[in-house]
């Protein structure tokens, strides 16, 4: 297991006392072996500190990923680092110019509340997401994200009274799909989201052929589902999170004085423990094999 980092990178050192290898550019080259290209369109809330997320559960799979950090023209990102920014990230035309991504991973956003076309930089995602399903093995959208490539299927959200939050039992509904098959028949999963998607309008979809349905929460409603072309994989909850990231949540929702969001369910936010880290690891690992499995014919 191993992840392609600059020598810089911040955030070197905790993935390290985690057990991951990370190994420089120049360590990649001499050993060989291409490894996949993964495009992460990380537009969460000081985005330099939500990296490590999704790079442990990435990096914990035995094939190489090289992560490449993708950011969006359209964008202000205020509450994030600039410096680090600048150093690491680049626009998606640049990220595809010398070399096709595998896999592209869109992260969950704080416009969940907000219209699509509202969203400032909803056009250029558009086009990037567009893009991606004609030309990149599997998209993967986490909360916000799945939600956004729902809504290219042309599937609408609907904004919750209450934002669904905690941890909540979710049933895996297909053992034979190359990615849920190997997960829990029954696995906590992380929920952190003011919106979502019917399970009625989920459920006339698949009807119609346009989607498939993988996971599902009492609480939640349907988890996990994909386009039936496996080209967009739609996560809804947020598997690469800590326990401590719903209590920090919690925490600034409450000093900003929200009263509809209630403490995290099934987190004790004065002792959180993590529930769903196999589930995260396991989903993870199976998404980069199902990329890496085309790639690797081409090899």
């Amino acid at each position: 297991m191993s992840v392609v980092l600059p020598n810089k990178y911040e955030h070197r050192e905790k993935l390290e006392q985690r057990g991951v290898l990370c190994i420089t550019e120049e360590e990649a080259r001499r050993a060989d072996i291409r490894p996949l290209r993964v495009g992460i369109l990380n537009i969460m809330p000081k985005g330099e500190t939500y990296e490590p997320y999704v790079l442990y559960p990435l990096s914990r799979s035995i094939i190489q990923i090289e992560p490449v950090w993708i950011r969006l023209r359209s964008h202000n990102y205020k509450s994030s680092d600039h410096d680090h920014l600048n150093l690491f990230y680049d626009y998606f035309e640049n990220a595809i110019a010398h070399a096709p991504l595998d896999g592209l991973l869109l992260t969950g956003a704080p416009v969940e509340e907000f219209a699509y076309e509202d969203v400032r930089y909803w056009n250029e995602i558009t086009t990037i997401l567009k893009f991606a399903r004609q030309n990149i093995t599997s998209t993967l959208g986490i909360c916000w994200g799945g939600m956004a490539l729902a809504k290219i299927l042309g599937i609408e959200k609907e904004i919750f009274e209450h934002k669904l939050f905690g941890a909540f039992e979710t049933r895996n509904l297909d053992r034979s799909h190359p990615v849920t098959g190997e997960l829990d028949d029954v696995f906590w999963c992380v929920q952190s989201r003011h919106s979502g998607i019917s399970d009625s309008v989920l459920e006339d979809e698949k009807k119609r052929g346009n989607i498939n349905l993988l996971a599902h929460s009492d609480n939640g409603g349907y988890t996990i589902f994909e386009s039936v072309d496996h080209r967009y994989l739609m996560h809804l909850g947020h598997p690469e999170y800590e326990a401590q990231r719903l209590v920090e949540e919690y925490r600034r929702d409450a000093a900003r004085g929200r009263t509809d969001i209630l403490p995290p369910a099934n987190l004790d936010i004065n002792n959180p423990l993590n529930r769903w880290r196999s589930h995260g690891l396991e989903f993870f690992a199976q998404w980069v094999r199902y990329i890496y499995e085309p790639t690797s014919k081409e090899r």
